[in-house]
């Protein structure tokens, strides 16, 4: 299993700074669904933000181990209600630092 150092955790937090969240978690937590648009959007992007809705009663830090979990991906940081994930493509466009 892939894992991040600090410093590649720093880079890819700064990376993904100026991206907006693709995805939103509502009440309903984690769906299928979510999953799927989260797994597609990795194999586009490699690097997203997802933002966890007030409405949405579980912990974000949770709910974003779930989500790399069942997407195959690593955990960059959660900020409040912000999550960002990372998993490298097939062939990653985002070269990460040693």
């Amino acid at each position: 299993m892939l894992t991040l150092t600090n410093k590649q955790r720093a880079y890819l937090s700064s990376m993904a700074n100026p991206l907006n969240a693709i995805l939103q978690i509502g009440k309903s937590s984690v769906t299928p669904e979510i999953v799927n648009s989260v797994d597609e959007a990795l194999e586009a992007r490699e690097l997203i933000k997802i933002h966890v809705l007030r409405n949405c009663f579980d912990d974000p830090k949770e709910l974003a181990n779930i989500l790399a979990e069942r997407s195959h991906s690593l955990v960059v940081r959660v900020i409040g209600k912000i999550i960002i994930l990372y998993r490298p493509a097939k062939k990653p466009k985002i070269e990460l630092p040693r």
